[in-house]
């Protein structure tokens, strides 16, 4: 088999196969033309190689725009303290409207993120109502159907914390009635996402051969079922998934900065990344904007300049702590690389997590489209362990959990960054969310870990945060207007 990287890049497009809906007042045979370089659905879902394919898609699929780029930023990231719009001043200038909590229903990037989920998530579907059928060697079958259902959680995992309530749909629609329903509350969401990940731990690896790196493993399902519950505040889950994961072989990479380059991606600390790619000679199909998007403007191979820290992320960090400089590319300096960043333009910082060194442009394709997009690292593992830990009042553990992190930031240098010694459940607790912050500063979890944390209407009240409304976003009025009402508003939207 192809290594995944190359092999999630594939050009038939399993959406269509199965979710097109028939329009019942057209049946005119003229309607009826077969898509060139499509497989009638009649055709798919035959053999092992069909399987295949449809895993493979489904992994492609998360590396679409609506995936890793605009939307995920407006929605996941600008509401943080962490970050801003950035790039110019005119530039996506509705970016700020997430950023100052005055985005409305109306507001396209909530559509983009809703449709990227669903999308996901019909990928999915498509494979677990299909491949059982499928005559195939049985383990590599259970296998498939594993990774899909981690891939289904993972999505639903992102809906139910933007959006709270969300239509559940665990099967392709198949009647008329099956396209148009109801929200779910959310605790029957969290509840369906634990069950996908249950089954999928049970059934994944722990690893696989080279040829297939990236895919979905026991590790990666045990450590979404821990912030799964984390986001509950069932501590005793975590402490016991966190565990597990601590048990499978996961270590942090040496050195903070390289952990985040491309010649280090699915590394010893990595637990689950989206595989991104430039392949020679293909640049529709080398699509990732992950890193564009958030690159250096101004400077070839850099990119557009979005979703860049702020100061008070800046401020958090400790006198000392190489984290900073791993995290942040100041302007007017050289990244460790050798890119010297121009002393002048629109923002005075960037996002050093999502760079690639200029010199890997390769012109004609979307810069540092080579880069891999890091969704779950063993330091978050061990952060959730620390937090879970002290709340359930085993303070050496969580003192334990959290200096492993601690000693890798510091490598060795007993000078900067020194022991948490506290055994105050209090204090430790903010001590745990200080490291969360600057450890995985920039990586979509800060806005949602304060809401969690029940400190959004302090930290995020000077810039408009308001309690029960900002707890979730809008969903998508389109949505709305779609489902001829069926879908329902949040409160205050």
């Amino acid at each position: 088999m192809k290594n995944i990287k190359n092999n999630l890049y594939i050009t038939l497009s399993l959406s269509l196969l199965t979710t097109t809906v028939v329009m019942q007042g057209c049946q005119k045979s003229f309607l009826n033309v077969p898509q060139q370089a499509q497989t009638p659905v009649a055709q798919f879902w035959q053999s092992a190689g069909d399987a295949q394919k449809g895993v493979s898609a489904m992994y492609a699929n998360l590396h679409e725009w609506t995936n890793i780029a605009f939307a995920p930023i407006a929605v996941e990231s600008m509401g943080s303290d962490d970050a801003e719009k950035g790039s110019s001043t005119n530039d996506a200038a509705f970016m700020n409207d997430f950023d100052n909590f005055t985005a409305t229903a109306s507001e396209g990037q909530l559509t983009d993120f809703w449709k990227g989920e669903y999308q996901t998530i019909n990928f999915a579907n498509q494979n677990l109502d299909n491949i059982p059928g499928i005559n195939m060697d049985a383990n590599l079958k259970a296998r498939y159907l594993a990774e899909s259902k981690f891939i289904r959680a993972y999505a639903y995992f992102r809906l139910v914390r933007a959006f709270g309530d969300v239509p559940l749909r665990v099967h392709l629609p198949k009647d008329p009635g099956d396209y148009n329903i109801p929200r779910a509350p959310k605790a029957q969401v969290w509840a369906a996402i634990e069950a996908d990940l249950t089954d999928a731990a049970a059934v994944l690896p722990q690893s696989y051969p080279a040829t297939d790196v990236g895919r979905a493993t026991k590790g990666a399902a045990l450590a979404l079922h821990a912030k799964v519950a984390m986001y509950q505040q069932k501590w005793a889950d975590v402490l016991t998934y966190t565990n597990q994961v601590m048990g499978l072989g996961y270590s942090l990479f040496p050195n903070f900065e390289k952990l985040f380059r491309t010649e280090n991606e699915n590394n010893s600390e990595s637990i689950f990344e989206i595989q991104n790619a430039l392949i020679p000679g293909n640049s529709a199909a080398s699509n990732s904007q992950y890193s564009q998007v958030q690159g250096v403007r101004g400077s070839t191979g850099g990119g557009w300049g979005f979703n860049v820290p702020t100061q008070d992320l800046v401020n958090e960090f400790e006198t000392g702590d190489p984290r900073k400089a791993g995290t942040i590319i100041f302007r007017g300096t050289t990244t460790v690389e050798g890119d010297p960043i121009p002393a002048v333009g629109d923002n005075p910082m960037y996002n050093y997590k999502s760079y690639v060194p200029f010199s890997m442009y390769v012109s004609g394709f979307n810069e540092g489209c080579q880069q891999n997009v890091r969704v779950i690292r063993y330091a978050d593992v061990l952060l959730m362990n620390a937090e879970a830990a002290n709340e359930l009042g085993q303070t050496a553990q969580a003192l334990s959990s959290l200096e492993l992190v601690r000693a890798r930031a510091r490598g060795g240098n007993n000078a900067i960054l020194p022991k948490v010694t506290t055994t105050v459940q209090g204090t430790l607790r903010t001590a745990i969310w200080h490291e969360r912050r600057v450890e995985l500063a920039m990586e979509f979890d800060r806005y949602f870990d304060v809401i969690r944390q029940g400190r959004a209407a302090t930290v995020f009240g000077p810039k408009g945060w308001k309690a029960n409304k900002n707890e979730v976003w809008p969903i998508p009025q389109t949505e709305i207007d779609l489902s001829a009402g069926v879908l329902t508003q949040n409160p205050g939207y």
